[in-house]
């Protein structure tokens, strides 16, 4: 299968040379070996119960060849080789050491340190749709950010249709490609292998698949949403009208974002902000759109024609904030949303710089963009004027232009790192 470069590769290329152990993080299936394994002069591959004896018995990792970077692929198999790691870095390991994947975070396992100042871990997530080689970009999120994107043009010929398939498609490389039947099977598959063996192997034992499964689907129904968990517990209950404890729905959103299948969007809360009545729940979204999508049995088509119409406005929020944190984080950019308490202002992206600069994004799943659409922005602007650098409006139209007000209007396929 050729390689797509990433938006995480250009990060690679800077930080890689410079700190001894990296660790790239995210749910299986993102593409996270395959970006490493171009970078490593040797691997273990600790899925291999062969390497993982090994590992066990080497903790000092004195087996590993001399020179080079070395690729620990899927790591928590054998969770002490973290530890491990850590004290190579502390012991003078050089640049570009170790690159490590994991699909699970280090932080809550058993015995396992944090990693905190001695190994930098980079997210991967799967590709946004400016990954995917089937867009051209014309307008850069990173420019937006630094104050330097005076002039937004371009034209594409991506439709509402295409957005419907790519939102379905997926970002994992090894599925996104597949025909559409074969592509719903490996979903499938990718969901019911978190509940029968990730859960399982992290020490949560699931003993009801299927309820699990319908909270799952709850919350992709919840998606760029910040419905109450109380409410999706109540969406959880069976034919029966039985529903699980709120410990167990509480287990299950913990143990789901350690497999990172969970990537809500935190409210925001810079020091610096002077939106002092904001709401902090986060917005529920999960790793993909594609996978809500498959929760919820819906295709292409009934998302724009069917009883899944509700769901296309979510779902395309879904795919734009997927692809606006690959943008951000190369960017060194954090990305929130903002709501007041009394919910008469929402700003659905905000994307802020480490020098605190502040980029506003609205998402509509319109080709038009009208003065209501951007009146939120605009009162942002006027809340900070001098941390709006600049403000846009992503919808599925074909022109990007900037209005009279300043407000610049993208369509997502034209939006770029």
């Amino acid at each position: 299968m050729e390689y797509l470069p990433r938006t995480v590769d250009d990060e690679l290329d800077v930080l890689l040379p410079l700190a001894p152990a990296v660790a790239i993080d995210g749910p299986k299936g993102v593409g996270k070996t395959d970006t490493a394994r171009r970078r490593a002069d040797s691997v273990w591959f600790l899925d291999d119960p062969a390497q993982q004896d090994i590992a066990r018995a080497d903790f000092a990792l004195a087996s590993v060849p001399d020179g080079g970077t070395i690729l620990i692929d899927e790591w928590q198999k054998v969770p002490q080789v973290w530890d491990s790691v850590r004290r190579q870095v502390d012991a003078g390991a050089a640049p570009g050491r170790f690159l490590l994947t994991g699909s699970a975070s280090p932080v809550d396992r058993a015995g396992t340190h944090s990693g905190a100042g001695r190994i930098l871990s980079m997210r991967m997530r799967p590709m946004g749709l400016h990954e995917r080689g089937v867009v051209a970009p014309s307008v850069s999120l990173s420019r937006l950010l630094a104050g330097e994107a005076d002039e937004i043009a371009g034209q594409t010929p991506f439709a509402l249709t295409d957005y419907a398939e790519a939102i379905v498609d997926g970002g994992f490389p090894g599925i996104m490609r597949a025909a559409p039947r074969l592509r719903r099977r490996l979903l499938d598959a990718y969901l019911s292998r978190i509940i029968d063996r990730d859960l399982p192997e992290q020490g949560y034992e699931v003993r009801r698949p299927e309820t699990l499964r319908r909270w799952l689907a709850a919350y992709a129904g919840a998606s760029s949403t910040q419905t109450a968990y109380s409410r999706l517990l109540d969406a959880t209950a069976g034919g029966d009208g039985s529903r699980p404890a709120k410990t167990t729905t509480i287990a299950y959103r913990d143990h789901l974002t350690q497999l990172w299948l969970l990537d809500p969007v935190p409210g925001w809360a810079s020091v610096n902000n002077p939106v002092r009545r904001v709401q902090q729940a986060p917005k529920h979204q999960l790793a993909d759109p594609a996978l809500a999508a498959r929760l919820l049995g819906l295709t292409s088509t009934s998302l724009l024609n069917g009883p899944g119409t509700h769901m296309a406005g979510p779902l395309f929020e879904s795919l734009t904030t997927l692809g606006v944190r690959v943008m951000a984080q190369a960017a060194q950019a954090s990305v929130s949303h903002l709501r007041a308490r009394n919910g008469d202002r929402e700003v659905d992206l905000v994307v802020e710089g480490d020098d605190g600069r502040v980029l506003g994004i609205e998402v509509k799943l319109a080709r038009d963009v009208t003065g209501a659409d951007v009146r939120h922005l605009v009162w942002l602007r006027e809340q900070m004027p001098d941390r709006i650098v600049d403000l846009i409006v992503i919808t599925t139209g074909s022109t990007a232009y900037r209005r009279s007000d300043g407000v610049a209007v993208v369509p997502l396929a034209l939006l770029g790192a």
